[in-house]
């Protein structure tokens, strides 16, 4: 090794001197060209507005290295060691003007580079020599002195080692920055019965926010708690709540357990199950798809998984059902006119043609899709228009508020509007949410091919076509039984106590076959569990028959009329409809709080929830459940 640097050197030293005038101009000439090819005229950002988090140039180079896989380890580690051996070794000798820094013939070959740098051709009388081999001088030149200090060598060092060193869990770096909006709330706080003894909510099916957990757990990442909405975990899984009478819309399933986290406190857990009329009796379908195809989209998991995802539906769509195709990027246009749902090749030909570029004009495409599906109606059929996206909403109205009074009166209009969310980076649930719950239709995340065939072909039913329009709960809880309660997710859908009985306030809609589930978690007065002192005035609640532990209302309006209905039920402590699907909730719900915090878990674990829903999984036929317990083992090694 030292004989190869000994001939370095010595070649160095024999080389001719520098022509200062032409280094000057080669440097002004490489800095201009920098400068353009950056392309950005804006002024560097001044030095302190750099980071401060106190750990230094070679503390914030080990920071990054940490984040690095193994193989982009090695080659990080290689490069600066290289970088740093050179500059030990070869700046002193620039400072001693032992080492030039021109060539054997700087004139033809600074032409050269000249032209190369311009994009221009080279000079055609220039040649470079290739680089030979030469053979050692004489006398052999003194083996070259150490002039590094003792720091640079033990950087070098410590540089080549940290990787190699760093735990495991620093190998799993978090996603890439992004422009990701979540909407959510804060858990549902404990409340006192005697004070507020009233829940209020609309119920909602989308299950978007576990498809999003599913994704980030499967790419190794834990997800963002603002991400986790448990009531769309739970709702994610079918259960085997028993069918309406024929003269109901509902029928509700209600089952009184102990809390597997809490031995202090029981669950209730209320099931909603959704008539399911036979195919033959739906009403034709008015379909548009709202296809984002701005630039954002160019991604396998956006586009190309979209186009696919549509496509599997088209096979369980009826001659008498039509679909059109509306596109938007920087502007919006209908690439397909209302065609029959049986010519599979227009509409496959429509879909394949799709490209992404440009902006994303999502307020101009969502009011030419409504115009389209306006167009489409005729009486007693369903148009609904299916907007899929990847919720990047940059041009037009971007305000989750401004959307609503525009979707709310088509809602009005009978037109309905759901919303299939692809890909990661830009996705902007908080839009998503609210044009879903405005459009009165659902929303959901799809990040395969699987999942797409879980909405699109096997729901599809129950997406497409409402039996319930303004769908609410209202539970009223008895002081004498229920000191305390919890409501487990639904945080983003709750409504004031008088919104129950108001038909003009909007919730959500429930579509053919589809079910709801609700849990509570309540408490008893004199439990160990209890969390807030008693009222030192508070009257005490009088007695009912029966030991009601509370009293269930739900509320819906039936398709094309303006009135809603009400069902009552008791809801008693020895209820228990369905025990183990209730058990499987449970652990679902207990999944959903340990992502985002466990406040009210206790010392209840990974270990615990994923026993609870493997003891629970039943019936399976299609493996969500076991592909739950799975996830949950996931999470449990991430977060160690």
């Amino acid at each position: 090794m030292s004989y190869d640097l000994d001939h370095l050197k010595a070649a160095l030293r024999a080389a001719p001197a520098v022509d200062q005038a032409v280094k000057a101009d080669a440097l002004r000439l490489a800095m201009e060209n920098f400068d353009r090819l950056q392309g950005s005229t804006d002024a560097g950002r001044l030095t302190d507005d750099r980071p401060k988090d106190g750990r230094g140039s070679f503390g914030g180079v080990l920071a990054m290295l940490k984040k690095l896989t193994a193989r982009p380890a090695l080659a990080a580690t290689t490069s600066m060691t290289a970088l740093i051996a050179g500059m030990v070794i070869v700046l002193p000798l620039i400072d001693r003007g032992e080492v030039p820094l021109a060539t054997a013939n700087p004139p033809a070959v600074l032409a050269a580079d000249e032209a190369l740098l311009r994009n221009e051709e080279a000079p055609a009388a220039v040649e470079i020599a290739p680089l030979t081999r030469q053979a050692a001088p004489a006398p052999m030149a003194p083996p070259l002195a150490k002039s590094a200090p003792a720091m640079e060598s033990a950087a070098v060092e410590s540089l080549m080692m940290e990787p190699a060193m760093a735990p495991m869990a620093d190998m799993a770096a978090p996603l890439p920055d992004n422009n990701e909006a979540f909407a959510n709330a804060p858990t549902n706080p404990v409340i006192v019965t005697a004070e507020n003894p009233v829940s209020t909510f609309s119920i909602d099916v989308d299950t978007a926010s576990y498809a999003m957990v599913r994704q980030s757990l499967n790419a190794g990442f834990l997800p963002d708690p603002a991400m986790v909405r448990v009531e769309e975990m739970v709702n994610y899984f079918p259960y085997a709540y028993a069918a309406p009478a024929a003269n109901e819309a509902f029928r509700p399933a209600i089952t009184v357990m102990p809390s597997p986290w809490n031995p202090g406190t029981r669950l209730v857990q209320i099931g909603i199950q959704g008539a399911l009329p036979v195919v033959e009796d739906r009403p034709p379908l008015n379909l548009v798809f709202l296809i984002d195809t701005s630039g954002s989209m160019d991604d396998p998991a956006k586009l190309p998984l979209l186009r696919q995802s549509l496509a599997l539906m088209l096979p369980d769509l009826r001659a008498q059902d039509q679909v059109a195709i509306v596109t938007y990027a920087g502007s919006a246009g209908q690439v397909l006119p209302p065609t029959p749902a049986s010519d599979r090749a227009a509409i496959m030909g429509a879909l394949d043609r799709l490209a992404a570029g440009g902006s994303t004009a999502g307020a101009e495409g969502i009011a030419l899709a409504y115009q389209v599906a306006r167009g489409m109606m005729a009486e007693g059929e369903v148009s609904r228009v299916l907007l899929a996206t990847d919720g990047d909403f940059n041009v037009g109205i971007a305000d989750p508020e401004a959307l609503k009074g525009f979707i709310a009166k088509e809602r009005e209009g009978g037109v309905y509007l759901s919303v299939l969310g692809f890909g990661r980076g830009n996705l902007d649930d908080a839009t998503m949410q609210a044009l879903a719950q405005n459009g009165n239709g659902m929303a959901a995340y799809i990040d395969s091919l699987s999942e797409a065939r879980k909405v699109l072909v096997d729901q599809l039913t129950g997406a497409l076509f409402p039996i319930a329009d303004n769908v609410k709960i209202q539970v009223e809880w008895n002081p004498a039984e229920v000191a305390e309660y919890r409501l487990i997710g639904y945080e983003t859908r709750a409504l004031r106590r008088e919104d129950f009985n108001n038909d003009k306030v909007d919730a959500g809609d429930i579509g053919a076959g589809v079910q709801v589930t609700a849990i509570y978690e309540i408490t008893a007065p004199g439990s160990e569990a209890l969390l807030n002192d008693p009222l030192r005035y508070g009257a005490a609640a009088p007695a009912v028959a029966g030991a009601e532990l509370g009293f269930l209302r739900l509320r819906h309006v039936a398709p094309g009329e303006s009135e809603s209905r009400l069902q009552e039920t008791a809801i008693l402590a020895d209820m228990a409809t369905s025990p183990d699907e209730a058990r499987f909730a449970a652990a679902i719900a207990g999944f959903g709080q340990l992502l985002t915090g466990a406040t009210y878990l206790g010392d209840w674990g990974w270990d615990e929830a994923i026993a609870l829903a493997q003891s629970a999984r039943g019936e399976d036929a299609f493996g969500f459940r076991a592909e739950a317990v799975t996830l949950m083992r996931l999470a449990q090694a991430l977060g160690k």
